[in-house]
């Protein structure tokens, strides 16, 4: 997790200082005060600006001061909770760390709790799943890497447990740990939760669905190709082989391309991970893949899209489709939901 912190005061900076020895190279700090830093370093900006920087590339924002400060930098750029990044303030004496944003999907609650660990103070957790003890459909999604269908039924989900109304779940994969007590295993019901590769197997008269990310999309194109084009192209594929794009966990290539906008976009359009692999650790890959000597000859690697696409640890699933100098291949790894 990527933090940024900020600190309006004095002793604020100092909290900074004990932050930056629990996160290291994970937190960045600075501070907007006329007091002592302590050598914390100026934000150098008006703070709102720093504030949109921060949404757009940090996972956690942490305001060291009263919560009416932050609450008035992030209220122009909040969108929603399964894009926002999580917000945390603490008072400047370090007694008091509150979640105020992106609690369960960003993982607020989660860092709030450990921030008070280290610092031995008190997290202020409101949300209701929490201080009722209840099963957190969102944060179940979120640590089994599963798509939320419908953010609504999420959180209808958490009504009717706190409510004790019946939710069923039937899940199409294997489940290490005991389901909570206020779930029912049911395959149908008023409502439930479905975990499935499938946005249309709804067993329930209202059903929440949960798509697992379990697609490796292996790729190799030709130097600078149209990033529309080669977005284009995999949707194609993806709809021939009746495969959500919610499923896509990862694009994966050839390290040589990873400089490449057409690959690097598609993992942005799918907010999916991305990697690359060397030559070595490609051809050290068992099985039996297709083979091109054009491209052994310029890569050292007989097929990048089929090898990437397995390379960390999937099955493969389709071998490679090639058209317009762009190449696809589809593995898939498996999933085992694990429950808290």
């Amino acid at each position: 997790m990527k933090i940024a912190a900020i600190a309006y005061s004095s002793d604020g900076c100092k909290v900074l200082l004990r932050l930056k020895e629990i996160f290291g190279d994970d937190i960045d700090v600075c501070c907007k005060t006329s007091s002592d830093t302590h050598g914390i370093e100026d934000v150098g900006m008006n703070v709102t600006l720093w504030t949109e920087q921060v949404f757009k590339n940090y996972d956690a924002l942490i305001s060291v001061g009263a919560i009416g400060i932050v609450v008035r930098h992030i209220s122009h750029f909040v969108k929603n909770k399964c894009v926002d990044p999580a917000v945390i303030a603490i008072d400047d004496l370090g007694r008091y760390v509150i979640p105020i944003l992106s609690g369960h999907i960003g993982g607020a609650n989660e860092l709030a709790k450990r921030i008070s660990s280290e610092l031995g103070s008190t997290a202020i957790i409101t949300t209701s799943t929490d201080i009722h003890n209840r099963f957190a459909v969102d944060v179940f999604a979120k640590k089994n890497r599963l798509f939320i269908t419908s953010m609504s039924k999420a959180k209808d989900v958490s009504a009717r447990l706190i409510d004790g109304r019946f939710v069923g779940f039937s899940s199409d994969f294997p489940i290490e740990g005991d389901i909570p007590s206020e779930l029912t295993p049911s395959d149908g019901g008023e409502f439930g939760i479905k975990v499935t590769e499938s946005i249309d197997d709804r067993p329930f008269d209202e059903t929440l669905v949960l798509i697992p990310k379990d697609i490796i999309i292996g790729v190799g194109c030709k130097r600078d190709t149209n990033p529309k084009v080669m977005e284009s192209f995999v949707k194609d594929v993806l709809r021939r082989e009746n495969i959500s794009e919610h499923r896509i966990k990862r694009v994966a290539s050839i390290d040589i391309k990873k400089d490449e906008d057409a690959i690097i976009e598609l993992s942005e359009r799918y907010g999916a991970d991305l990697s690359f692999y060397n030559d070595v650790e490609l051809n050290s890959i068992d099985g039996t893949f297709s083979s091109s000597e054009f491209v052994k000859r310029i890569t050292d690697v007989d097929c990048v899209c089929e090898r990437s696409a397995v390379c960390g640890g999937g099955e493969l699933i389709m071998r490679k489709y090639a058209s317009d100098g762009m190449t696809i291949a589809l593995a898939k790894e498996p999933v085992v939901l694990r429950l808290m």
